[in-house]
């Protein structure tokens, strides 16, 4: 039912006057009923809303000495090492890296295991505490593995040295690749395979540091690194490709033709592998090269270090190794003169 209010004809003119000023507030009426449990689950939920949906996992501060890094050309002489933040991809949300943390990811994901004095010394600018607090936090977030194992015995009747090597898990691998940029032949590995070894392993970076340098200094650029895992896998599917191929044909024509192929020296019947190849653009990455390094170890006995040497390999060794070693060859000193100091 329809009520029609008859009106003036006229009000229908009447012009009202313009409004002047803001409209005075009204007094605030208090709810007549209280607001029950279903109304401020509601104003709870719509306040969380508001808030980040990941907040940042909080990390331990501390400072850190003003020790310059000579490995890193940006920072002046005697600049305070800075940390910065990088906010890492969705799979681990909220959390926030320091720019040593992906390097350190990235070093242990390209050698397979550093020991925790060489990452402390090269990446760290010799600051310990400041990797052991990254590396408890690593450890939180399941990224890396810190280990103790025993260093080489090598024969001497004083006690075990102890070593601590750090190392990533499949995560910590992931995530290196993903928070690093990569060329896409530099292979990362996780996990600690062999623990006798990982004295002799982790000094291989040591050694590549070293190598770098003198390469950088001749032009090298965009260093890529294999280690003898990979080498020895292309190797073996190579030979294992051609004799499928040719199955009567001679195994060290065979071995011959694959060390050609990949620019390993074959000596004496052997395809020799080095540790470690350094792989590096050359003229804006016109040309490519590469520097074969090996590091030689008290167990070397004269035969094997003689037919790396032959192999033209950069061999490194450590004051106290080189000292082994020059107590096997007393009458080919001349090979010590190979020997590069670690």
């Amino acid at each position: 039912m329809r009520l029609d209010i008859p009106q003036d004809d006229d009000a229908r003119h009447i012009q009202r006057e313009p409004r002047r000023g803001p409209a005075p507030e009204l007094p605030r009426q208090e709810p007549l009923i209280e607001p029950g449990p279903l109304d401020r689950r509601v104003r709870e939920l719509a306040a969380r809303a508001q808030q980040p949906n990941f907040p940042e996992i909080p990390r331990r501060r501390y400072e850190r000495n003003p020790t310059p890094d000579v490995r890193q050309p940006d920072r002046a002489p005697g600049e305070r090492l800075v940390r910065s933040r990088h906010q890492l991809p969705h799979t681990i949300p909220g959390l926030r890296m320091h720019q040593e943390e992906r390097q350190l990811l990235y070093e242990t994901g390209r050698f397979r295991v550093l020991s925790l004095k060489d990452a402390a010394q090269n990446i760290y600018a010799g600051n310990e505490p400041a990797l052991r607090s990254d590396l408890r936090f690593l450890k939180e977030q399941g990224l890396v593995s810190l280990d103790i194992v025993n260093a080489r015995r090598d024969g001497r009747s004083r006690p075990v040295e102890r070593l601590e090597v750090i190392t990533l898990t499949r995560d910590g691998e992931q995530l290196a690749r993903s928070t690093n940029q990569i060329d896409p032949g530099q292979r990362l590995y996780h996990g600690l395979v062999k623990p006798r070894e990982a004295e002799h392993d982790s000094q291989i970076y040591r050694a590549y540091l070293k190598e770098w340098e003198k390469i950088e200094r001749e032009g090298g650029e965009n260093p890529r690194v294999k280690l003898d895992f990979e080498i020895k896998s292309e190797v073996q599917k190579a030979i294992h490709a051609a004799r499928k191929v040719e199955p009567d044909r001679d195994m060290g024509e065979i071995k011959q033709q694959v060390a050609q192929e990949h620019e390993l020296p074959f000596i004496d019947g052997q395809i020799q592998i080095p540790d470690a190849r350094i792989l590096h653009d050359r003229d804006q990455g016109s040309r490519t090269g590469f520097s074969d390094i090996e590091v030689a170890t008290a167990a070397y006995r004269p035969g094997h270090l003689r037919a790396k040497a032959q192999a033209g390999f950069h061999i490194y060794a450590s004051g106290r190794d080189a000292h082994s070693i020059s107590a096997r060859i007393e009458d080919e000193h001349h090979m010590l003169d190979r020997v590069l100091d670690l």
